[in-house]
């Protein structure tokens, strides 16, 4: 089964979208100094725009997140890599993979809060995501086998 099939299985949807929830809440609670900052205020932003909204998002944007990552999965499974391992080895490729998903979301959205904090935060999200992998492989190794 492809990973975008495993993560989008509508059974396990709402646990991954959950657990996705938990891992970007806890990302931003570690993020500190003047960048830890920017992200935690733009987060509250964004949260703030309606109740369920940053979980309506990760649920409409997880079937693509999960597309964008299946060639990464597909290579680790062909590799017989431990796909944990291979996705930390390639963060910089699942950091690249994510964004271009949020990047052209962005370009599209009407929202003006959600485009400005996008746009005020876009420079260091790349190190953001990348600092996401290790809690974003766990979520795959344990949804998608």
């Amino acid at each position: 089964m492809s990973l975008a099939a495993a993560l989008t299985d509508e059974a396990k949807k709402p646990v991954i979208v959950r657990d996705c929830l938990q891992i970007i809440d806890a990302e931003v609670a570690s993020k500190s100094g003047l960048s830890g900052m920017a992200v935690k205020a733009g987060y509250r932003a964004v949260k703030g725009i309606k109740p369920g909204f940053i979980e309506s998002v990760v649920d409409g944007l997880l079937p693509e997140f999960a597309e964008a990552l299946d060639p990464i999965h597909a290579d680790a499974v062909a590799q017989g890599a431990d796909v944990e391992d291979y996705f930390r080895q390639h963060k910089s490729r699942v950091a690249d993979a994510l964004l271009a998903v949020t990047d052209a979301k962005a370009e599209k959205s009407t929202n003006k809060i959600v485009k400005g904090t996008y746009s005020k935060l876009r420079g260091t999200a790349k190190k953001h995501v990348e600092d996401a992998v290790p809690r974003l492989a766990g979520l795959i190794v344990r949804h998608a086998a």
